[in-house]
């Protein structure tokens, strides 16, 4: 026994540096990667991904983002129309300001709202181009700046049908 006594501080250096080499940890627990948006979504300018809830038909557009008090991180809603024409959008029963955008057929953005506050009484003015619009993305107040969505940035849809 006394030449095993005599190995104890050998056989633990070695055992340290395999548990080095094995990836020991450092006391913290590694950040999981947020899992992959999937569904329908769009591609701002920043390459930041939303995901979307789409509003195809006439009732879910009159209803679009009324009485929300919120929105998740980067999620909208995205109207889809059947013609281009001049869509004008108001802000009744909604509750919190929103960054509106007008895009063409192509997904190029033809007219930006930022920050268009909620109605509180009626009568609520009405927002948008009048030019003909293919879709409307809405998102959280102030985000649109921050995504770098301008006039004429394009803004690409992904799982869209």
């Amino acid at each position: 026994m006394p030449g095993f006594r005599r190995q104890i501080p050998y056989l633990l250096t070695v055992l340290l540096a395999f548990g080095a080499a094995c990836g020991g940890t450092s006391g913290r627990t590694p950040t999981p990667a947020p899992p992959p948006v999937t569904g329908p979504r769009v591609v701002l300018p920043s390459g930041a991904v939303y995901k979307v809830e789409i509003a195809r038909t006439p009732e879910e557009q009159v209803q679009g983002l009324m009485f929300r008090e919120s929105l998740p991180d980067r999620t909208g809603m995205l109207f889809l129309f059947a013609d281009a024409a001049p869509h004008r959008f108001w802000m009744k029963n909604t509750m919190i300001p929103l960054d509106m955008i007008w895009m063409d057929g192509d997904g190029r953005v033809l007219f930006v709202s930022a920050n268009t506050p909620p109605c509180k009484a009626d009568p609520c003015p009405n927002y948008g181009p009048d030019v003909p619009a293919a879709s409307v993305l809405e998102i959280a107040g102030g985000l649109a700046e921050k995504e770098k969505v301008t006039v004429g940035a394009t803004i690409r849809f992904e799982e869209v049908k």
